[in-house]
């Protein structure tokens, strides 16, 4: 699902995404010049591979997810989480897999391995 980031304004533009066993449901609001801030929760069951013997398990998350969105390149020097955008959409089928692939990347342990 992709939203132009220009129809985007100070009333919050709510969003929910269902992916296989995730869901992934927030809202996208207008913060500032060029800046849209995003604001998630992503629940759900994820397969992940435990890091120590590498069978595959289920892991449920429950996750509050906050970053912005930049219309293009993103110049200034405040410290904060921002994605750039270079077509002015912000495509939340991406954004999804891209939070589900972070979950992934982190170290798990399945309920053998945990000792």
């Amino acid at each position: 699902m992709k939203v132009a980031l220009r129809k985007i304004i100070h009333t919050p533009l709510e969003f929910d995404i269902e992916s296989d066993k995730i869901n992934f449901k927030g809202y996208l609001q207008y913060d500032s010049a060029k800046l849209i801030l995003l604001k998630a929760n992503l629940s759900g069951i994820v397969d992940v591979l435990c890091n120590r013997c590498g069978s595959e398990f289920d892991l449920l998350i429950n996750e509050e997810i906050e970053f912005f969105i930049s219309d293009g390149i993103y110049e200034d020097t405040q410290e904060i989480d921002v994605v750039e955008s270079f077509d002015s959409n912000a495509d939340l089928d991406e954004l999804l897999v891209s939070e589900i692939e972070l979950v992934k990347s982190d170290y798990h342990y399945c309920e053998n391995c945990k000792d």
